[in-house]
């Protein structure tokens, strides 16, 4: 009897691939417990910084508090914290080995916090995940957050795990992107992303002479962690391996696009004095304007939705705020109607700028704007910035619509 022939490296691969897409099942957001209004940040920033007779200063950082939009943030260090470590407050001492202790100790349960509720909401066992990718701006140990995190959510030994660490405000986007590529290339795969931000890693008094660099991040930066869970159709019809899970966006394609000549508008590094970097929001603000509907014409014009009629309102944005100029001057380069931002408006309003989890707290806004608020939009488009600079570009299409058309 003759035997079956081997299968070759190629079937192989084939087997071990999705079918479909891979598409958002669960999302999950967490915040520390310490909440300062912005209104009231100004007095309390330069209070807990002993910095009160810097009057002139004050009153600038007022106005940046006033111009962001946003009305409160939360933050993990509080006023005890800081004046147990009276270097955090200088730039030139010595203070990264504390700060990174910290971020080591609270990174993992507030990540642990996003990534419960996520799980939670996905209704499968955390022993079901397959891949883990988190990324952060906040540390630099090995073992990382990502090895106390699987502990902390009892996470198999055999979880495949991935660390992104300095992506800055591109991370988020960046994990999603990546793990669209591990959930289809694995047949049966899920994959949960974990962005988490600490900013006592950058925490630091005012500096007359370094205005209005040191002064920026100190206006708009927030913590928060932001967890999602993804995973691919086994066949060609979308339909999911488990019937409790509920797909909301389905990822269609993703791509990164560098902006020549812009590395230095935007950087960051770890210093002796904690985590550092420049922000020239002159440059910075029209940046994405200015190469956004590049990016939007590549990502769809592949796919032959615009070629069909669709036009960028049609669309719905999932677009990591950054600064309010960024969104003001996206919606006057694109010619988008009022409102069309307003996810990623409501994510900065109420918890600032948070880094790579600030666009997962919008992709979350966007699904409760839709599900909850009846919302309309079949496909979008997920962005995020970040040194370099930097553009993060993904295309969506809302699962509601697909289920609603095969109804």
């Amino acid at each position: 009897m003759a035997s079956s022939p081997l299968p070759t490296v190629l079937e192989i691969r084939r087997s071990g691939r999705a079918d479909g897409p891979a598409a958002v099942l669960a999302i999950g957001t967490a915040n520390p417990p310490n909440c300062v209004s912005q209104e009231e940040y100004p007095d309390y920033y330069f209070r807990i910084t002993k910095s009160q007779h810097l009057t002139e200063l004050k009153r600038k950082f007022k106005t940046m508090c006033e111009m962001t939009t946003t009305e409160k943030r939360y933050f993990h260090h509080t006023e005890l914290l800081l004046d147990a470590h009276p270097d955090f407050l200088c730039r030139g001492k010595p203070s990264l080995d504390a700060r990174l202790a910290i971020a080591a100790a609270a990174g993992p349960e507030l990540a642990a916090s996003a990534a419960a509720k996520a799980i939670a909401k996905w209704g499968r066992p955390a022993t079901d995940i397959t891949h883990l990718i988190v990324s952060t701006n906040s540390g630099a140990h090995v073992p990382a957050i990502d090895l106390r995190l699987a502990s902390l959510l009892g996470l198999r030994a055999s979880v495949s795990r991935t660390m992104l660490h300095l992506s800055g405000c591109s991370a988020g986007a960046a994990s999603l992107r990546l793990a669209k590529d591990m959930a289809e290339n694995n047949r049966g795969a899920r994959v949960l992303v974990v962005c988490v931000e600490l900013t006592v890693v950058a925490f630091r008094g005012p500096e007359e002479e370094a205005h209005p660099h040191t002064l920026i991040g100190q206006a708009i930066f927030g913590d928060g962690a932001g967890a999602v869970i993804l995973g691919a159709a086994d066949d060609d019809d979308g339909a999911q391996v488990h019937a409790q899970e509920s797909p909301i966006f389905e990822m269609v394609s993703a791509s990164q696009t560098m902006i020549p000549g812009t590395d230095a508008v935007l950087t960051m590094q770890l210093t002796e004095g904690g985590l550092d970097g420049h922000i020239f929001t002159r440059e910075l603000v029209p940046l994405a304007a200015q190469h956004i509907e590049r990016c939007l014409k590549d990502a769809f014009q592949p796919l032959g939705i615009i070629d069909r009629g669709a036009k960028w309102n049609d669309l719905f944005f999932v677009v990591h705020p950054g600064l309010r100029g960024i969104l003001d001057h996206i919606v006057g380069a694109l010619g988008l109607e009022p409102g069309k931002l307003e996810a990623s408006r409501t994510v900065l309003r109420e918890y600032g700028n948070m880094l790579g989890a600030t666009v997962i707290f919008v992709l979350d806004e966007q699904r409760r704007r839709m599900e909850e608020d009846g919302e309309t939009g079949e496909w979008g488009v997920m962005m995020g910035f970040g040194p370099g600079f930097t553009i993060e570009t993904m295309v969506l299409h809302a699962a509601a619509s697909n289920m609603h058309k095969k109804n």
